[in-house]
């Protein structure tokens, strides 16, 4: 299944008060697994960037003052995002912002049912634990010595990541097998043994010759855990 991974960067905390979008990263994952394609773009907000803003992203109204108009560019951003589901870390912020930029370009809004949200998820999984971003890498082990600032793109990649660990992270295939195993409750007992007359199991023990060929190959090994 493809699913779409993002966050966005803006002026403020509330679009309805005028505050804008200025920043959007995206990750494609299908079956939980990056692929490698992203879309990220920086947006001029037509507006002033105020310092508390900027003191989160680093994002400053000279450096933004040459960059697009979300309007004119916004297809690339819907050609990439499709109709694959949107997972951001508390999502209704996201999805607001994106919902007024494509509002004040009189485009049609991305449907809520496609809102996937990791504060959610994260609340779910670890009740009355820290649920910011960092605070998930930090319990998963996710490295994220490099995110000096919020940005959009890094924090997509990085809440990628989370979102893996909060769907199973590397148990899944095992988790997968259980609730298969559950839904089939005999599924011993219908492996029946083969018909016909058993033979005797054959010798598999090492030859003389292996085992000095093994001898050797961890000899020449260096440092050793074992050792």
């Amino acid at each position: 299944m493809r699913e779409i991974v993002f966050d966005t960067e803006t002026t403020g905390l509330d679009p309805k008060t005028g505050d804008r979008m200025v920043e959007i990263g995206c990750v494609e994952m299908v079956n939980l697994v990056p692929t490698g394609k992203v879309y990220h773009a920086y947006y001029n907000p037509e507006r002033d960037m105020p310092s508390g803003a900027e003191a989160v992203h680093g994002l400053s109204a000279a450096f933004l003052a040459d960059k697009p108009l979300f309007r004119d560019i916004c297809d690339e951003l819907l050609d990439f995002i499709e109709d694959s589901p949107l997972i951001a870390h508390n999502a209704g912020f996201d999805f607001g912002f994106l919902n007024a930029e494509l509002g004040l370009c009189e485009r049609v809004a991305v449907c809520t049912s496609r809102m996937i949200d990791t504060v959610a998820l994260a609340k779910r999984r670890h009740p009355g634990a820290k649920l910011s971003l960092d605070a998930l890498c930090t319990r998963y082990g996710i490295d994220r010595s490099h995110r000096v600032k919020h940005g959009a793109l890094l924090d997509a990649e990085l809440l990628a990541q989370v979102y893996v660990e909060l769907k199973g992270g590397r148990q899944i295939g095992l988790e997968l097998a259980a609730d298969r195993a559950a839904s089939v409750p005999d599924l011993v007992a219908v492996r029946k043994a083969p018909a016909g007359p058993r033979r005797t199991p054959r010798p598999h023990a090492p030859s003389p010759a292996e085992i000095a060929r093994h001898r050797d190959f961890m000899a020449g090994i260096e440092n050793p855990l074992w050792g």
